[in-house]
């Protein structure tokens, strides 16, 4: 009986000890929640493994829309966020008395003008249709693009909107349209403008591309970044994920998946 008695309690005690260690790994192992668009999950999902094994559980949050991965940071539903330039991160901040912060450069994303029906910006004529997106930041990046194409005027304004238009030196009509509408619009426009994300994940191709905007000292304003609350900033998990981030393995992947439409910025010098 004493040896069956001290045999049960070996059992026990071991069993305990892989409890006790069981229970240590899973709370040294670190959540992060974050936002991206549904067409960067190929950029995050390797991302996620390599974290994996430093102890960080990467924790994906896809969106289609535009505003929402802002409003689910600033509620504390996510710890960061990943689509957005720095201007719309500003604007966000601005508009809704946020405190959103970058913490790292991730991508640049060119806007591309797409048709089905035309081989070159410089085929547009009277009469024909534009479309771009709505929401206040790429409108007017959009019109902005339209300007630089030579198609239309505007006033000098930090954020044009159409109604900055002064004068069409080619007479389209421009139509602004929900960013995720804007890929679909190609059916019945004979051009439109379209984000990046939204152009990868309709699977546009790139051979319908008639314009693109280039890259200069003024781009900076367009440099994609990784987002968190300003409290958050100095976060020594966050900064992890930034690193394997702007590393060169995902470099590679990021030019792999997109084909050279959206570009790794970080060491960008502009």
């Amino acid at each position: 009986m004493k040896k069956l008695r001290r045999v049960l309690l070996v059992v026990v005690a071991a069993f305990s000890l892989f409890a006790l260690v069981g229970c240590g790994n899973n709370s040294s192992e670190k959540t992060v929640k974050v936002g991206i668009m549904t067409s960067d999950d190929p950029i995050w999902k390797p991302i996620q493994k390599r974290l994996k094994k430093e102890g960080i559980n990467l924790k994906l949050v896809e969106f289609n829309d535009f505003n929402q991965p802002d409003q689910a940071l600033s509620q504390g539903e996510l710890d960061i966020n990943a689509f957005q330039h720095i201007y719309f991160l500003n604007n966000w901040n601005k508009t809704h008395n946020t405190n959103l912060v970058s913490i790292g450069t991730t991508v640049i994303a060119p806007l591309r003008v797409y048709s089905t029906k035309l081989k070159s910006i410089n085929d547009l004529k009277a009469g024909d249709k534009v479309t771009i997106p709505n929401d206040a930041t790429n409108e007017g990046r959009a019109l902005q693009l339209l300007e630089t194409a030579g198609l239309i005027q505007l006033k000098k304004a930090a954020l044009p909107t159409v109604k900055d238009i002064t004068k069409y030196n080619t007479k389209i009509t421009v139509t602004p349209l929900d960013a995720a509408q804007a890929a679909h619009s190609l059916n019945d426009a004979d051009a439109a403008v379209v984000n990046n994300t939204i152009a990868a994940s309709a699977n546009l191709p790139s051979n319908e591309v008639i314009y693109k905007e280039k890259i200069t000292k003024k781009s900076k304003e367009w440099l994609n970044v990784i987002a968190t609350d300003k409290k958050n900033k100095d976060n020594p998990t966050f900064k992890k994920v930034v690193k394997a981030y702007q590393s060169e393995e995902n470099a590679k992947n990021i030019k792999k998946q997109y084909k050279g439409t959206t570009l790794p910025a970080w060491n960008l010098k502009l």
